[in-house]
């Protein structure tokens, strides 16, 4: 008889693994996902997918077709996300804290002709409805939407009048899975396309990837059980969520972190793992109650999008007990490319907590210069990154897809940085003008696009200064027309018509002109200089 785990390893899908574990008579009856009151194990959501897959292949849907999910976190997204992928379609989350026309840019890029909308997110689709021709159908998910044309007001209706009946497609590995969408260096959001095979090469190993190795923190144990928290519009959340189906464990959703509701689970279930944001941790570890609640079953908290402080990282230690991984990675490698081990996090600090780990198995990582040469150890050039997890590419975007990824599948990160001779990566700077505030990334681009539409804003330019609390905070350096008297509420006020708030300028500076080079370009690092001064990296 063949082990379960190692069909797992070989499965082609996620379809294929959510199979597997439905059959299983063991695995079956095991906890999938909760959702509040709603507990589903894997037999129920294989047969919910099932009937959520023929529910869409009866509107049309078919396979390279893209499905929206505008919504806050919810385990009928994982199932409609795997229904929807059994019929070769795309999932597609939608960012919910966007504004309004970020939405819509969004719904009407990815040309999804089905929207599913989740509760209080019906009056933002309805109001941007005019500007995504392409949507047909609308699916309220506990959202209070009124029956009519185009409109099913109960996802759960919906699906049950149909059969879990298996689509049995035949998918492969190449197939596309997932679409997420990163916002771009021009202003617009680029949509990331991931293929089942770039998603499951880290949450699982042998098969199709034989010559992946997992880490212990990595390893699947029986009778896990791992908070959901982010956001699943990030990797980080609709990942987290596929890698607990590989492993056959069970997923507590929240729709959103709430770190209250967090230390209400933890003391009510044996959650053992949890991924969380480094700002995250920092409001955990503030809630009055923390050094009350026990921890013990907590066994790894892994963190991302930028280092914990040293001084929060003891008191993390101190309070939470439990094993700490930094991950380093971006959408376009559907998540996690290096590691920092808990055997590297110690309490006194050391050089190798100011790195991001070391790559995973069957990552490849260089450091290369502005000719594309590699650099040797020690070097600060932009870091690229080749494996079967980098994105297939850009949806509808050849010439960004090519910058990024060339010939020989080598991924620009758009990161500065350098690998020592142990091959740790150390991230110092980066090749473009990202911000990374609170784990959510920030291009200047998108809040100058916004600023500039203020008819008093002669110019303006948009920077990341520290920030104890979330890492890095918006600043914006305007310059204001002639006769002009704007305020600072007035600049971010109208921000906020444009751009989701956590884009929007924490402060305003109001200076005399913008610096230059001769060619016109904003010179970004003198803005930044004075307020990075005495770190010894340009990002935090």
């Amino acid at each position: 008889m063949v082990d379960l785990e190692a069909q797992i390893a070989s499965a082609e899908t996620v379809g294929d693994i959510v199979r597997l574990r439905a059959r299983d008579e063991v695995c079956k009856g095991n906890t999938a996902f909760m959702f509040g009151d709603e507990v589903m194990n894997f037999a129920e959501f294989d047969a919910g997918s099932n009937r959520a897959a023929q529910a869409l292949a009866a509107l049309g849907v078919t396979k390279g077709d893209r499905i929206a999910y505008l919504g806050k976190n919810h385990h009928l997204y994982f199932e409609a996300f795997v229904g929807a992928s059994k019929i070769g379609a795309v999932m597609t989350p939608v960012n919910w804290r966007l504004a309004p026309p970020e939405v819509a840019y969004i719904l009407d890029n990815c040309e999804a002709e089905t929207v599913i909308v989740a509760e209080g997110f019906g009056e933002v689709l309805s109001k941007i409805r005019d500007k995504c021709p392409r949507i047909k159908t609308v699916i309220g998910m506990d959202e209070a939407l009124t029956e009519g044309d185009g409109v099913i007001a109960d996802y759960r209706s919906w699906r049950d009048g149909h059969e879990p009946v298996d689509p049995a497609l035949p998918l492969t590995r190449d197939d596309e899975f997932l679409q997420l969408y990163t916002s771009g260096t021009t202003g617009r959001p680029k949509g990331a396309v991931m293929t089942h095979l770039s998603i499951l090469s880290a949450r699982t190993s042998g098969g199709n990837t034989p010559d992946i190795e997992l880490r212990e923190w990595q390893q699947p144990v029986a009778n896990d059980v791992s908070l959901v928290a982010m956001p699943c519009f990030h990797i980080s959340g609709s990942g987290n969520g596929i890698a607990n189906i590989v492993s056959g464990t069970n997923s507590i959703v929240l729709p959103e972190y709430d770190p209250t509701r967090a230390l209400e689970l933890m003391e009510e279930y044996p959650i053992s793992k949890l991924f969380l944001v480094p700002a995250a941790i920092q409001i955990l570890l503030n809630q009055p109650n923390v050094k009350e609640i026990d921890f013990s079953n907590l066994k790894y908290i892994t963190y991302g999008a930028s280092p914990i402080p040293l001084e929060l990282m003891k008191e993390a230690m101190e309070v939470l007990g439990c094993g700490f991984i930094q991950m380093y990675g971006m959408t376009e490698t559907s998540g996690t490319i290096t590691a920092l081990d808990p055997a590297d996090h110690v309490p006194e600090g050391s050089e190798r907590m100011r790195s991001v780990g070391t790559a995973l198995s069957g990552i490849e990582l260089k450091v290369i210069g502005e000719d594309g040469a590699s650099l040797p150890a020690g070097t600060i050039g932009e870091i690229a990154t080749r494996s079967v997890k980098n994105m297939k590419g850009y949806w509808r975007l050849n010439e960004a897809t090519a910058e990024t990824i060339d010939g020989d599948g080598w991924l620009r990160t758009g990161d500065a940085g350098y690998l020592d001779e142990d091959g740790y990566l150390f991230i110092r700077d980066r090749v473009k003008d990202m911000i990374i505030s609170g784990g959510e990334n920030v291009y200047p681009a998108e809040v100058e696009n916004a600023l500039y539409a203020h008819p008093q804003v002669a110019d303006v330019a948009v920077i990341g200064v520290p920030d104890e609390k979330w890492g890095e905070a918006v600043k914006a350096c305007v310059v204001v027309k002639d006769g002009a008297n704007l305020s600072e509420a007035d600049i971010i006020a109208h921000a906020r018509t444009h751009i989701a708030g956590y884009k929007c300028p924490k402060s305003i500076d109001f200076i005399e002109a913008l610096p230059r080079n001769p060619s016109g370009k904003i010179l970004r690092r003198e803005l930044r200089a004075p307020y990075w001064a005495g770190k010894d990296k340009a990002v935090n």
